[in-house]
């Protein structure tokens, strides 16, 4: 019986880990998006995601275009470190602008982290 209970204790280990850390874990810092004459005809939209979490985990953000009534335009989710965990305290840099297409008319840019995983 001790055997079952602490096998299942190992099992469950990874999932307490993965419990660990939230999207509130993460920050977003830098982000300064610029589109069209501001940015020499082409999409930046460069920040920084930060690890505030104890251990190491990724994150995936979101990234909204918005017009100026507030209509989300274009929205995009990446994972800036890909497949790869961030140590607690470190940060990443990311610039995605080439995932997006100029529009006359894009007024707002909002980025936040959507789900957490490490790897």
């Amino acid at each position: 019986m001790k055997t079952l209970l602490f096998s299942c204790v190992l099992l469950l280990a990874p999932v307490a880990v993965h419990a660990e850390c939230t999207a509130k874990d993460f920050a977003i810092t830098d982000f300064k998006p610029a589109a069209g004459a501001a940015a020499g005809g082409r999409m930046a939209m460069p920040g920084n995601l930060v690890n505030n979490c104890a251990t190491a985990s990724a994150a995936q953000i979101r990234i909204e275009v918005k017009d100026a009534s507030g209509s989300v335009v274009q929205s995009k989710q990446v994972w800036p470190a890909g497949t790869s965990n961030l140590e607690p305290g470190k940060s990443t840099h990311f610039d995605l602008g080439r995932l997006f297409r100029y529009q006359p008319g894009m007024a707002s840019f909002t980025a936040s982290v959507v789900d957490v995983r490490t790897w």
